[in-house]
């Protein structure tokens, strides 16, 4: 079995930054792309932004020029970078792989859309 462990998160003031980071645990043989969502009470759960194996990334309008997502294949760790925060990026942020190979003994497996149990952004004064 995998996991994916997000820290990172917590109280900051507006303007601030704070850096997430997603870390998969286990024998693992390849992440294709992983992603950062957010939900915020009361509302569905959104894309912030993806990033492939290859490093290529794609962000959601609403985080262009203040998220930066990066990642690091050795370590199987993918980061946020938030910078500039905003009252409404208030959110739980989730971590998502789409596709996880892993290896068990001698077994391989594959999970698809893993997620992460989350960590708690909150941007207020």
């Amino acid at each position: 079995q995998v996991q994916l462990v997000e820290s990172g998160g917590g109280l900051v003031q507006p303007g601030g930054s704070l850096r997430l980071s997603c870390a998969a645990s286990g024998s693992i043989v390849s992440i294709n792309v992983m992603a950062w969502y957010r939900q915020a009470p009361g509302k569905t759960r959104e894309l912030v932004a993806t990033i492939t194996s290859g490093g290529s990334t794609n962000y959601a309008d609403s985080v262009k020029g203040r998220f930066t997502l990066s990642r690091d294949n050795d370590k199987n760790t993918v980061y946020l970078q938030m910078n500039s925060l905003r009252p409404e990026d208030t959110a739980v942020y989730y971590c998502n792989a789409d596709r996880i190979r892993y290896r068990s003994g001698n077994y391989y497996y594959t999970q698809y859309y893993f997620w992460g149990q989350g960590t708690q952004v909150t941007v207020s004064s």
